[in-house]
């Protein structure tokens, strides 16, 4: 028997300005059913392992306000605002990330709030403006977040012996990993991971002094613990232990904000949040059976789209029964990519290159329009509308596979197509 599901409000468009300062967010769209909802635990839980990813869905769900903590900055006010239904945010509560080109080195300008904008603010705060001098901005649409749990327990060796960086085997496609620098941070997500380690580490294990990033759209965060913190703080301005100072803004100066007590959010309810992104479900295939689209998955591994979009991923050992040893189906290799000027928009993180993202998982692609209020926003700031649009977008090591598309017949992209959407 499935949890309890959430209520979601009918989406009403709002419009914001960049610079909103009140609390207000726009309603969101409804929640999907049956084969079309990403929401449930993953099998094989145990009582106990489902009602703490009911806690953890609770607080998912949570709205919070000036009383909570919230601010003094923010882009919203809970996590399902972003991710409606644990489906693909829509563009209202877009992330936007800037910086700017120093003598050919990037500035993630954080002396002057950088490199995250947050565009709302509580009441009598001002909200951020990009600064002076800025030269690259990004704009990241809030990803789907189903089946995050079985992404985080692949192993370290599974994902390296996937890397290519110098295109060995000659293919075009040179995928290499997102290694993340140690930092006090990084040393406290590690060691609380230690703590719940069954068995030898066979993940999140330092490599000359960094780690191997798996989750956002630069691969800047290595587990959920790393990105479910990183979000309370950057995205609604909520201190936890692990981020146990406000984001403030500049214009208005340091200490200057909430008057509530830190942290805001307790290590309990951060850790039933992880629990509840660990045990997500993946999302459900649809369709799999019909002819047109069993013959669009030869098609698309045909023209190379899975040198990147690798359809199957095997787990390691972990300390829920339920993601240990387990087959499934992402099709996202979690290593970085250089996709050529199309998606250069001159905004980097860590070691990644302006025009380098990780390969974004595609399953639950299908899903995406309906999670985004009937509109599709794909690839990582939206611009593509449909699946075509974003096949074409796809320069770099993937122009290949896009110049093999384009030479499909129409009735052959079209099974491509239905195949994408079955996912």
């Amino acid at each position: 028997m499935r949890p309890p599901v959430r209520l979601f409000k009918a989406l009403v468009v709002l419009v914001f300005a960049t610079t909103v300062t009140s609390c207000g967010e726009p309603l969101l769209p409804p929640l999907p059913e049956g084969d079309e909802a990403l929401e449930g635990p993953i099998d094989g839980l145990s009582p106990q392992q489902r009602a703490a990813f009911v806690r953890g869905d609770l607080e998912f769900a949570r709205r919070f306000a000036l009383a909570d903590g919230l601010g003094p900055l923010f882009i919203a006010q809970s996590c399902e605002a972003c991710h409606v239904g644990d489906g693909k945010g829509h563009p209202l509560f877009d992330i936007t990330r800037f910086g700017r080109t120093v003598d050919g080195a990037f500035d993630p300008m954080l002396a002057h709030g950088g490199p995250q904008l947050q565009n709302r603010a509580i009441l009598n705060y001002l909200a951020e403006v990009l600064p002076a001098g800025v030269t690259a901005v990004a704009r990241f649409n809030p990803p789907a977040v189903s089946g995050l749990g079985l992404l985080e327990s692949v192993d370290d060796a599974t994902i390296l012996a996937i890397a290519d960086p110098n295109d060995a085997n000659g293919d075009g496609i040179s995928g290499r990993v997102s290694f993340v620098d140690s930092s006090d941070f990084i040393a406290d997500i590690v060691s609380v991971e230690t703590l719940v380690r069954t068995g030898t580490a066979t993940r999140h294990l330092s490599l000359n002094g960094q780690y191997i990033g798996r989750f956002g759209k630069k691969a800047r965060t290595i587990n959920l613990l790393h990105q479910t913190a990183f979000a309370y703080s950057e995205d609604m301005g909520l201190t936890t232990d692990l981020v146990p100072k406000d984001v403030f803004n500049r214009q208005v100066g340091a200490f200057a904000g909430d008057n509530v007590a830190d942290p805001e959010v307790t290590s309990g309810v951060l850790n039933s949040v992880v629990f509840y992104l660990r045990t997500l479900r993946p999302p459900p295939r649809r369709r799999a059976d019909n002819p047109d689209v069993g013959a669009g998955g030869q098609l698309f591994a045909g023209v190379g789209c899975v040198g990147c979009h690798v359809a199957t991923l095997r787990t390691g050992q972990s300390d829920i029964a339920a993601l240990s040893r387990v087959e499934f189906h992402p099709y996202t290799d979690l290593l970085l990519h250089d996709m050529g000027p199309e998606l250069d928009d001159g905004y980097t993180e860590g070691d990644a290159l302006p025009a380098e993202w990780r390969t974004a998982p595609l399953w639950g692609i299908g899903l995406a329009e309906r999670a985004q209020g009937g509109t599709s926003f794909l690839l990582h700031d939206g611009r593509a509308k449909t699946l075509r649009d974003a096949i074409r977008l796809h320069g770099g090591e993937g122009s290949k596979s896009r110049a093999a598309f384009d030479r499909l017949s129409p009735a052959d992209q079209e099974r491509v197509l239905a195949y994408l959407r079955s996912l």
